[in-house]
């Protein structure tokens, strides 16, 4: 992986292929290894810049430094100056949502944004999050992480199983004991502040967004995803079926070509070049949301805005 030292600490990154830069961010507790499918389906058309956040992955885990979602919008902001990035579309899930949304608050260079199962507004943490926040110091050990990450997966995934051999991707960096306080820094550094205000904002926003959400999220249910798609304006809102919080783990094989084709799009705006009889647009859409209308009767068509398109990879 690629390093580059932030205000906060040094960050481990990836960086594959060329075009207009796309910024993938993870969230607690895991690392740029849940992007490992999404990478290679974008780096045909773009830059994808895939960072562990700090205090996670193989990125730097320092003591006395900021970790909140706030402080990790300022580190990735320097990574993409440093980068010499002017345009960029991030995409976040879970936590990473939360900063790719400061992101897009605080940049004129974010030009489309892509969010899945993002903590939002005032409703973070979740429950869970808050009984590891309060884990005596006692139970600061690796086994307690190994534990939770496992539980995560378990609790948050309707789809599948996820591979034992992520498994352990995920619990690496915390093999470590030296790594293992940073775990629970990070934990309580959750503190739920940062995004309320910004929803008032995002209803000046024109900026094309994709919401994507597990219908049965056990985490974030996806009344938030629908508010999201309510105070955003050019958004789209994608529910998908008999999937969890993990979507990027649990359906890759349905998420990754709809992002790819919401990107090209509508931030590369290259139009859509598959034959006749090929694949038809995927609907995006929900009752009551932006560009849903209850009583066109459309015979199926997209429920998508007249500017924007979405449907797997030509």
């Amino acid at each position: 992986m690629n390093r580059f030292v932030s205000s906060g600490g040094e960050l481990a990154y990836l960086d594959e292929g060329a075009g207009p830069a796309v910024l993938l961010v993870h969230g607690f507790p895991l690392s740029s290894h849940l992007w490992r499918g999404l990478i290679p389906t974008l780096a045909s058309r773009h830059r994808v810049i895939a960072p562990d956040l700090l205090g996670l992955g193989a990125s730097e885990k320092p003591r006395g430094v900021a970790i909140d979602i706030r402080a990790q919008a300022t580190y990735l902001g320097e990574l993409l100056d440093h980068l010499g990035v002017d345009r960029v579309a991030p995409i976040g899930h879970s936590t990473g949502g939360g900063i790719a949304q400061l992101l897009a608050a605080s940049r004129a260079d974010v030009a489309a944004l892509v969010l899945i199962d993002s903590i939002a507004f005032d409703l973070w943490p979740t429950e869970a999050m808050t009984e590891l926040q309060v884990v005596p110091q006692e139970r600061e050990t690796f086994e307690t992480i190994d534990v939770a990450i496992r539980t995560a997966f378990r609790l948050g995934m309707r789809e599948g199983e996820i591979a034992e051999d992520d498994v352990q991707a995920y619990l690496e960096p915390w093999t470590d004991v030296g790594a293992v306080p940073a775990f629970f820094r990070w934990a309580r550094a959750l503190d739920g502040l940062g995004l309320r205000e910004l929803e008032s904002r995002m209803r000046g926003w024109d900026l094309p967004t994709l919401i994507l959400w597990g219908e049965e999220d056990p985490f974030h249910p996806p009344a938030i995803g629908e508010r999201l798609n309510d105070a955003i304006a050019s958004s789209a809102l994608g529910l998908v079926p008999d999937t969890g919080h993990f979507l990027p783990e649990e359906v890759p094989e349905t998420i990754n070509p709809i992002i790819s084709e919401y990107l090209r799009a509508n931030y590369l705006r290259i139009p859509h070049g598959h034959a006749a009889g090929g694949p038809v647009l995927v609907p995006l859409g929900i009752p009551g949301s932006p560009g849903f209308d209850d009583d066109d009767d459309n015979d199926g068509e997209p429920l998508v805005r007249d500017d924007q398109e979405v449907g797997p990879n030509a």
